[in-house]
């Protein structure tokens, strides 16, 4: 794509995001498939206490939580408010999402089963706040679904997107097998795309501390950040030698780690 270029605020960024996601195979996953272990994996950070600091919340708050998958955010989200609607495209997430709020007798959360662009104020109506946490990188008709989530919040919109470092292992990876790096399109997108749009935003980095442990090279292997469906047999044999070369083992937890392997998550959030 290429587009003449008068004035910088003239760039279509929305354009630049999507041809950038159109060309990336592994945007897309099978989130049904991952939905029992997801929990397990999502906690292994503090996003989670980083995200909670950072929310604007009120007792008499209405909360849509788009991508909501199993309820890590949903959940303590709604012992804070007066109500949660978590939106979600795997049935598997929702229905764990449902049993959890049940056993933690949590009974002001509602779920939807759709693809989160595919709402529409006229379907979902009006809530205080919206959060898309971890939930847009893949998003291809970007600007429409900002613009249908600017128009639901009556009070904050927040959405958390990969940071800059995200990715870096699998990075060095796809350059120790010679394979193209093709990666998600930046926050920097975003927030232009939401700067064309009127919206001035604020932006965040937050501060994740803690990197990534594993009991085995198979557990690292099989964490969700590689996609296993996507390699052949012998780039797997290659991925696994990559983390025997990379991975060390902590000599008072017998964790496997690397310092580079660890989250990196930018929190873009406005006032209406």
């Amino acid at each position: 794509m290429k587009q003449t270029i008068n004035n910088p605020n003239e760039v279509k960024w929305s354009q630049y995001w999507e041809e950038s996601l159109k060309q990336k195979e592994d945007k897309n996953k099978d989130w049904d498939k991952a939905a029992p272990h997801f929990h397990k994996k999502a906690k292994k950070d503090d996003y989670h206490d980083l995200l909670f600091s950072k929310l604007i919340l009120d007792e008499n708050d209405s909360v849509l939580d788009l991508g909501c998958g199993e309820g890590s955010i949903t959940l303590p989200i709604a012992k804070k408010v007066k109500n949660v609607t978590g939106i979600d495209s795997s049935t598997k997430m929702l229905e764990l999402l449902n049993k959890r709020a049940q056993k933690q007798e949590i009974n002001n959360v509602n779920t939807i089963l759709k693809p989160l662009e595919k709402i529409s104020y006229e379907e979902i109506g009006d809530y205080d706040i919206v959060l898309a946490s971890r939930s847009l990188n893949g998003i291809i008709p970007i600007e429409e679904t900002l613009k249908t989530m600017n128009k639901i919040a009556n009070k904050y919109v927040f959405i958390t997107l990969f940071g800059p470092e995200n990715w870096k292992i699998e990075k060095e990876f796809n350059d120790y097998i010679g394979k193209e790096n093709k990666q998600f399109p930046g926050h920097n997108y975003l927030f232009n795309i939401l700067y064309n749009m009127g919206i001035y935003a604020n932006v965040e980095r937050l501060a994740i501390k803690a990197y990534r442990e594993y009991d085995s090279i198979e557990e690292a292997m099989d964490n969700g950040k590689f996609r296993l469906d996507l390699l052949n047999n012998n780039e797997k044999k290659q991925l696994k030698a990559y983390l025997k070369k990379i991975l060390k083992k902590d000599p008072k937890t017998g964790k496997l780690y690397n310092t580079k392997d660890k989250a990196d998550w930018i929190l873009i959030w406005w006032k209406k």
